[in-house]
């Protein structure tokens, strides 16, 4: 298994001691680029973060579905949802390519 994920606390501190700021500052700082993030991927309907990826607004159509306990056929509404795309350069990083 994996190592375990580094959660918001963890991420402030490690921001306040690279950049020498408070765990405060490093906390508010986190907190900023989420709503900014969220805030222009609902207005305008996507956000990049340079080098990691891109928040997406994304219309799905309306479908049909089969319920999976009868098999009967549904309607599946349509709806908006948030996609995110992962940046080319992160992804070669963390799983290079096949040569």
């Amino acid at each position: 298994m994996a190592a375990k994920l580094m959660t918001k606390s963890q991420l402030a501190a490690h921001l306040a001691a690279k950049f020498e700021l408070s765990k405060k500052a490093a906390n508010e700082i986190l907190d900023e680029i989420a709503a900014v993030a969220l805030a222009q991927t609902k207005k305008a309907g996507a956000f990049t973060l340079p080098g990691v990826g891109k928040l997406v607004k994304a219309h799905r159509k309306a479908r049909k579905g089969r319920n999976p306990a009868t098999g009967a056929e549904i309607k599946i509404p349509a709806k908006t949802v948030v996609k995110f795309r992962v940046a080319k350069a992160a992804k070669d990083a963390i799983v290079p390519p096949k040569k």
